[in-house]
């Protein structure tokens, strides 16, 4: 496991690559160029922060909570706030004890997401690494308008080694989410995760056929922890972060997974998301294998990103 992690980390700082060059070396040049701290110094570290993707309101916090321990440490050689700089990003970025409160119950995972960002993937993913935690697992393919979703899960399945309950393609997706209620309460499932669409475009279809899944979940499984978590492609920046804020609008989001940050500059948002939105990244993927899906880990994520080595 300790090995997985550390190849895990180094996956990380690989995939963090174009993001540490669009931020870190900007930034070093400006703690290494200026000889006082002042407001151009200031500004300037805003700008590179903002242009990484970390956006404007987040960047703003991280440079307010730097001023304040400049000043408090009284703090003169602009060199010394790189380390304050790192840890006031860290600060914006922890998830809390609660945030995994879902690995303690019987519990039913909500997974939503646009096409194209990963979703049936990570669902797959998500259920191999609760599996390698000795839980029992359950998935429900209730993503049933978009072709070949089912077959996509089902083949995920078969890698993770968990049931899996589908449906027709079109089929009504609180139906298969009734039936694998049904199912995970059988087979007494630690986890069941639900595979949902996630069309933005008609928010109002979204909205109705969320609702309907709640009300079955609610209804069939008031015993169970609920967990909706919805997936964003890391590559897209700002993109991802406003589609974080549409579903939140039309579900209860408790977290986000964060994929395809192998070979993205955008990698800041992650830092957005955390901080401007207040919903933790639970998860976060740097490639296609089962195991390149790990919990997220604010303090490893900007080692990696600042590309400090791992303590032993």
């Amino acid at each position: 496991m300790a090995e997985e992690k550390v190849g895990f980390f180094k996956r990380l700082v690989k995939g963090l690559a174009k993001t540490r060059d669009s931020i870190v070396s900007g930034i070093d040049s400006i703690f290494s160029g200026y000889s006082s701290i002042d407001d151009d110094f200031y500004e300037e570290i805003e700008e590179i922060l903002v242009m990484g993707d970390i956006g404007i309101n987040t960047t703003t916090k991280i440079i307010s909570h730097l001023k304040e321990r400049v000043e408090e440490e009284h703090i003169k050689d602009p060199a010394e706030c790189k380390q304050l700089l790192i840890e006031s990003i860290k600060k914006q970025m922890d998830v809390g004890d609660t945030a995994y409160e879902f690995e303690k119950r019987k519990s039913v995972i909500l997974v939503i997401g646009v096409n194209g960002v990963g979703k049936t993937t990570s669902v797959g993913k998500l259920a191999g690494l609760l599996k390698d935690q000795g839980k029992k697992v359950v998935l429900a393919a209730a993503d049933t308008f978009r072709a070949a979703a089912g077959e996509q899960l089902t083949e995920w399945a078969h890698r993770a080694g968990v049931d899996i309950i589908g449906g027709q393609n079109g089929a009504d997706p609180a139906s298969v989410v009734y039936d694998a209620v049904a199912a995970a309460k059988a087979r007494n499932a630690d986890v069941l995760i639900c595979d949902t669409a996630g069309r933005l475009h008609n928010k109002k279809n979204l909205m109705d056929e969320l609702h309907k899944i709640y009300r079955i979940l609610e209804k069939e499984y008031p015993e169970a922890y609920l967990e909706t978590l919805v997936v964003l492609d890391g590559t897209t920046g700002q993109n991802a972060l406003q589609q974080a804020r549409q579903f939140s609008e039309v579900a209860n989001v408790t977290g986000i997974i964060l994929t395809k940050l192998d070979g993205t500059a955008k990698g800041g948002i992650a830092v957005a998301i955390q901080s401007e939105l207040e919903i933790p990244v639970k998860y976060i993927g740097v490639g296609e294998s089962i195991n390149d899906l790990q919990k997220f880990n604010s303090e490893q994520f900007v080692n990696a990103l600042f590309n400090i080595p791992e303590k032993n």
